[in-house]
């Protein structure tokens, strides 16, 4: 049984390609394509594919929001960015939003095709430009931190309160604030227990 995919991109020409390319291969099967974020949505529910070959840019906006809402599908599909981009930032926030591969359009076909078979695989296929980015732009998140940043979250990670932490450090609460809305950036959490824990893991 083949690998069912679902090809999202908002030129036709590229679609009609990438089908060109995908149909000759026997365990490849095509079976749908989109090119739009809400578009995508429907078809993945209603064809059930392995793995969505997802742009970034769609005619209803970034792909990036779609990647979560496939994921949470029942059963869900595996997501392999396909882009012109090779942008850090899109790399990290659409494998922290699920994306299980993110290859690059100038690749050519044959890095497309096993890089949906990696996929397909349970695997994650990566462009090597790209994996060589994410690995020289690794360095440890605490290294982003203000010294009273790191300050504030080691207090956090203590399960101090903004009044406690203010009390403590003897800066005023809203200040205490700032430097949470700050950390949690700058780690990539989305609440304070998050913090918390991310803190915990790395020692303070």
């Amino acid at each position: 049984m083949g690998i069912r995919v679902l090809i999202v991109d908002d030129h036709p020409v590229v679609r009609e390609g990438l089908r060109a390319v995908l149909d000759l291969c026997d365990d490849l099967e095509v079976v749908g394509e989109a090119s739009a974020v809400t578009d995508a949505l429907e078809v993945a529910a209603s064809e059930d594919p392995d793995v969505v070959l997802l742009d970034l840019r769609l005619a209803d906006g970034n792909g990036l929001t779609a990647i979560a809402r496939l994921r949470s599908m029942e059963p869900a599909p595996t997501v392999v960015v396909l882009s012109s981009f090779v942008d850090d930032d899109y790399v990290r926030q659409a494998i922290r939003l699920g994306a299980s591969g993110y290859l690059v359009k100038s690749a050519g076909p044959d890095a497309i095709i096993e890089g949906i078979r990696a996929a397909g695989r349970g695997e994650m296929p990566l462009d090597p430009g790209v994996a060589r980015s994410l690995a020289l732009a690794r360095p440890d998140p605490l290294t982003r931190l203000t010294p009273r940043e790191l300050e504030v979250l080691t207090l956090l990670a203590r399960g101090k309160s903004n009044r406690s932490v203010a009390d403590e450090l003897v800066i005023g609460e809203k200040t205490v604030k700032t430097h949470v809305s700050s950390i949690l950036a700058k780690l990539q959490v989305e609440d304070r227990t998050q913090a918390a824990v991310f803190a915990k893991d790395h020692g303070l």
